[in-house]
C-alpha cells in the first residue's frame, strides 16, 4: 500500500502553544501523565482539548454528543508531556451507542492520572453534573468552561455552586479566547507524576489516518446540514489506497439517506469539497451513504464504530 502522507493539522485560535518552550535542564524530573476531560454533553470538553493543545485535534459543533469516543491530544511543555484524553458527553442512555459513550467516558476516568470535571459556565449545576463527578477520583479538577459567553457575576455563581463537589482544584477558561487556559496547563504540567515521554515531539495525537478522516466528514455534515442532520449518523473510511479514500456515512433510515445526500448530491458535494482541502494535494475522496437499520440499538455495529 503506497504511504499515506499526515493530514495537515488547523492551528486552534487562542490556544496555548503546544511545542516546547524555555529551557529545560536534563538533570530535572520529567513529568509525564494523563488527563482526562470529562463531563456532560456540550461542556466544551472538545474545544477545550483544542485550545490546550494549540492545534485541532478533536472535532466541535453546537449539537450534543459530538464526541462519541476518547481522543487524545499531546501537549509538550519544558520538563513534562501531558496526554489529554476527550471523552464522550455522558448522559442518560437510551441506546447501545448511549450505553457505550458512557462505558467510554467511564474508562477514562479510572485510566488518568488528573480527572478534570467541565462543566459549562451557562448551564445549571445539577445532577447530572454530580453524577458525572461521582464516577471520578476524589482529588478531581473542576473547569468551568465558556467564562467569555457570560458576565463575571455568572462565573462567580458557578464557581461557587461547584464549590459544593469540594475539588482539589478549579480553573475558570475560556478556550475560544485563551483565557485560562494556560494557568490551567501550568497546573497539570506540575501535578503529573514522574514519567517517561510517551509520545514522540512532533506527535499530537494517537488518532489513525483514517479516524482523522471519518471525524473530518462527520464535522463538515455538522457544519453544512446543522439542524437536518440525524443524529443517527456515523462515518467510516473503509478503503485508503492513496490518493483514493472511500468513506461510508450510516444512517439508519432511507429517508435519512436522502438528506444526508441532498438534492442532486448537493451536501455530499459541499462536505466532500470542504474535506478535501484540509487534506494533502491530490486527495479523491470517495463519500458513500449507506442504510443499516437501527444501528444505534446495535451492539455489534456500535462496537465496529470503537474498534
Amino acid at each position: 500500500m503506497a504511504e499515506r502522507p499526515k493530514i495537515t493539522e488547523k492551528a486552534a485560535s487562542g490556544a496555548a502553544s503546544g511545542a516546547d518552550s524555555g529551557a529545560f535542564s536534563e538533570q530535572e524530573e520529567f513529568r509525564s501523565g494523563f488527563a482526562g476531560l470529562l463531563g456532560r454533553p456540550n461542556a466544551g470538553k472538545s474545544t477545550l482539548l483544542n485550545a490546550l493543545c494549540g492545534r485541532k485535534i478533536s472535532i466541535v459543533s453546537d449539537k450534543p454528543q459530538t464526541t462519541r469516543r476518547r481522543v487524545r491530544g499531546v501537549l509538550n511543555r519544558p520538563g513534562a508531556q501531558i496526554v489529554f484524553v476527550d471523552s464522550p458527553g455522558v448522559n442518560k442512555p437510551r441506546t447501545a451507542l448511549g450505553r457505550r459513550q458512557n462505558a467510554e467516558a467511564a474508562s477514562v476516568a479510572a485510566d488518568v492520572d488528573v480527572a478534570c470535571l467541565v462543566v459549562d459556565v451557562a448551564a445549571p449545576f445539577g445532577r447530572g453534573d454530580r453524577f458525572v463527578a461521582s464516577m471520578l477520583p476524589k482529588d478531581l479538577v473542576v473547569v468551568v468552561s465558556k467564562i467569555d459567553k457570560v458576565p463575571r457575576g455568572v462565573v462567580l455563581r458557578q464557581l461557587a455552586a461547584v464549590s459544593a463537589l469540594d475539588a482539589h482544584a478549579y480553573f475558570p477558561v475560556s478556550a475560544r479566547t485563551g483565557e485560562g487556559v494556560e494557568t490551567f496547563a501550568e497546573y497539570l504540567a506540575e501535578s503529573m507524576p514522574a514519567g517517561p515521554r510517551y509520545y514522540p515531539d512532533g506527535m499530537f495525537t494517537d488518532l489513525t489516518q483514517e479516524e482523522e478522516v471519518a471525524e473530518m466528514v462527520r464535522e463538515r455534515l455538522l457544519e453544512v446540514m446543522r439542524e437536518e442532520l440525524p443524529y443517527s449518523i456515523s462515518t467510516r473510511v473503509t478503503e485508503w489506497r492513496w490518493p483514493y479514500i472511500r468513506c461510508e456515512i450510516i444512517t439508519e433510515r432511507e429517508s435519512q439517506r436522502a438528506i444526508v445526500i441532498g438534492k442532486k448530491g448537493e451536501v455530499l458535494k459541499k462536505v466532500g469539497s470542504a474535506v478535501v482541502k484540509d487534506l494533502p494535494p491530490k486527495a479523491f475522496l470517495d463519500l458513500r451513504v449507506k442504510v443499516e437499520a437501527n444501528w444505534q440499538n446495535s451492539e455489534a455495529a456500535v462496537e465496529r464504530l470503537f474498534d
